[in-house]
């Protein structure tokens, strides 16, 4: 059978966002895969749930996403950039009887978090604007005029926060809309310069969002809750929650579930859900007895009895449901694989998952979770004439005695007699978790098919094995977790089949961080790949948009404890690194700026450590998971190349002197590498 190669990205094809029809028949999902070296060719999809192919329902122009049924089932809302000249997606309807798909809006500032009212009439959703935007009424139409928004020159700054993913605000927020669809007339329900999201539909005029205008709201989690009556236009604070958003689900009784951080050092603590009552304006915890965070907002089932949630939960990410008047303590009803997105019908729940043997279908199961049934196989030609590993788990001691969970994945036509090289991957976050699968189900099995055996596991800080756990890190980025993945690798490298004279390390964002700090403890990697990672903590702190990070983590400030966070930095341990290391970071990167980069770079540059900076254009902090497919491509087959060229086992150059050779893009284009201030 052929091996997986890192080009073959171009190749899978993803589920996302199911969504079960009203009649319980069908379920709606966003079938992506690459299109060409810079995009994605997004659609909408319908298949049946008793069984049968997948019907594509939108046609094959722009992005579409967000699908999402309307109460009788009749309509099919979307959202999709068809027909524009840039990236501005616009609310869509489709009937789903037959016929065209219509366009309802036609604004500056793009649609999201779309949600029907239950009468059908009109569908609420999310727009960013500016201030100018909403005094020349472009935010509610642009009446066919061409509309290109100017980039500022100069830019003046006065927000904390002024950037975000790969963009800057430029004045934007983010302000709660409502289309009419007897008319596709657009109104505008809130105001001002705050930011207001997650609208939801209690009764047929009642609907539900949250605004942050506590304080500075650039540097806090403080959201209230508010219900707007659509027959009046007054709106009514009802609570206050803390998070990064409103994240909730209303019934149309007026009980809330809803998603809440603890306000401080909420980086350390789980979230909840919490239940807020309107008739006797009480509140319970709904999940006061699960040690567990959340990975998706709440779900009232049909009968607005019980909520549905996500959590990880020791290498999966699970679909749990609890009593809405918290009557009984939550029960797992979905469990087994890498859930993304799900959603609650009246007799099933559709959700998109990964395992380790494909990379991501749609599935459905009964609301207690009793019957399971696999509704798609995307991937199956592709996967039918590949050889794709099965990861071993295994738990492992670290120094001190804590448990902790890890997986195994060896090449394909392993020969447990021989021996191979170690590629120990390294999760960011870092309060996250990684599963067999997920996001990096072809980057480990690219790794593998390349020959090498690959480790990752879940160190301390990590989500899914309880706050103690995820806390544990509490001022000590590089302390147990360093411990954790070390003692990992000294069990894998016990095993006779394990090279311990030829083993590598990488990860990002944070696991960029503990990347570089490992190579600044000790020498036992023989290359390393460090990718969009914190670098030196005072400078993260003064250029993302994630501060906040650091204040709960560390529980200071760089001009509370500079030389604290100085030694907590892997910069400050520089001087002792040897192993080649490459760093990669994008250029538009708002969560970690790509100064922490430069400056790692310069400074293995003065060092003499054999390194290389490569940096990715119209790339932000999440290239590795949804960038342009040639860079995603590129930067797989970098890491690879990179390691090769160390290792014992590849006869190949170093990548430092292999010019292009090896990169798709290069062979695509016909040309030679050369130097640049790009790529040194």
């Amino acid at each position: 059978m052929e091996t997986i190669h890192a080009n073959e990205y171009h190749d899978i094809v993803k589920a996302s966002d199911p969504q079960v029809a009203p009649d319980g028949e069908r379920v709606a999902f966003v079938r992506s895969v690459p299109e060409d070296g810079e995009g994605y060719e997004s659609t909408i999809h319908v298949v049946p749930l008793g069984g049968g192919e997948p019907t594509q329902f939108t046609i094959s122009e722009g992005v579409d996403s967000s699908p999402r049924w309307s109460p009788s089932g009749d309509r099919l809302a979307f959202v999709s950039t068809r027909g524009a000249d840039d990236d501005r997606p616009q609310l869509w309807v489709l009937p789903t009887a037959g016929g065209e798909a219509r366009q309802v809006t036609d604004v500056a500032g793009g649609v999201s978090q779309l949600a029907w009212s239950p009468d059908g009439t009109r569908i609420a959703f999310v727009q960013q604007s500016t201030e100018d935007d909403r005094e020349k009424e472009r935010d509610i139409s642009l009446n066919g005029e061409e509309y290109e928004p100017e980039t500022p020159d100069p830019r003046v700054i006065d927000r904390k926060v002024y950037r975000a993913g790969q963009r800057y605000f430029d004045g934007k927020r983010s302000h709660v809309y409502t289309a009419d669809l007897d008319d596709d007339s657009v109104s505008r329900l809130t105001d001002g310069d705050f930011d207001f999201s997650g609208p939801e539909w209690g009764d047929e005029t009642t609907l539900y969002y949250g605004v942050k205008r506590e304080g500075d709201p650039d540097d806090n989690i403080i959201v209230d809750i508010v219900a707007y009556d659509t027959d009046s236009g007054e709106e009514e604070t009802l609570f206050q929650t803390s998070g990064w958003g409103a994240s909730m689900a209303a019934t149309e009784d007026g009980r809330i579930a809803y998603v809440y951080s603890p306000e401080e050092n909420a980086t350390l603590r789980q979230s909840e859900i919490k239940l807020f009552d309107r008739a006797t304006e009480e509140t319970v915890t709904l999940t006061e007895s699960l040690d567990r965070t959340l990975s998706n907002p709440p779900q009232w089932d049909a009968d607005e009895e019980r909520v549905y949630f996500g959590t990880p939960d020791e290498g999966d990410y699970v679909i749990w449901r609890v009593a809405g008047d918290g009557s009984d303590e939550p029960q797992q009803v979905v469990g087994e694989g890498h859930i993304t997105d799900f959603s609650v019908g009246a007799d099933a729940i559709a959700y998109a998952k990964s395992e380790w043997d494909h990379p991501g279908d749609v599935f459905v199961s009964t609301p207690g979770g009793a019957e399971t049934h696999r509704l798609t196989r995307l991937n199956a030609e592709y996967l039918d004439e590949r050889a794709v590993g099965q990861p071993e788990e295994l738990w492992f001691e670290s120094d001190d005695g804590t448990e902790v969970q890890g997986w195994v994945l060896t090449p394909p036509d392993f020969d447990s007699d021989e021996q191979y090289p170690l590629v120990v991957e390294i999760h960011g976050g870092p309060h996250s978790m990684w599963s067999t699968t997920g996001t990096m189900w072809h980057e480990f099995q690219t790794l593998a098919a390349q020959g090498y055996v690959v480790f990752w596991s879940n160190p301390r800080g990590s989500t899914g094995y309880g706050e103690e756990h995820m806390a544990a890190i509490e001022r000590g980025w590089g302390t147990v977790d360093y411990d954790d993945v070390m003692a990992g690798t000294d069990a894998i490298a016990e095993r006779e089949y394990v090279d311990t004279d030829n083993m590598f390390v990488t990860g990002g964002s944070y696991g960029g961080y503990l990347t570089s700090w490992i190579i600044g403890q000790t020498d036992r990697f023989k290359g390393a790949v460090t990718q969009r990672g914190v670098y030196e903590l005072n400078s993260f702190y003064g250029s993302t948009d994630a501060f906040k990070l650091i204040e709960w983590d560390f529980d200071t400030t760089p001009w509370e404890e500079p030389e604290f966070l100085w030694e907590r930095s892997p910069m400050a341990h520089v001087q002792n690194v040897t192993t080649p290391t490459l760093v990669v970071h994008s250029d538009n990167d708002f969560r970690v700026p790509v100064n922490n980069a430069e400056m790692l770079y310069l400074l293995l540059k003065k060092n003499d450590v054999e390194t290389r900076l490569v940096r990715y254009p119209r790339e932000g902090h999440e290239l590795s998971r949804s960038g342009e497919p040639g860079h995603v491509v590129d930067r797989l087959e970098r890491i690879v190349r990179w390691f090769d060229g160390y290792s014992d086992y590849h006869e190949v150059p170093t990548a430092l002197e292999r010019g292009d050779d090896g990169l798709s893009a290069a062979e695509e284009n016909g040309d030679e590498e050369t130097d640049s201030e790009d790529e040194q």
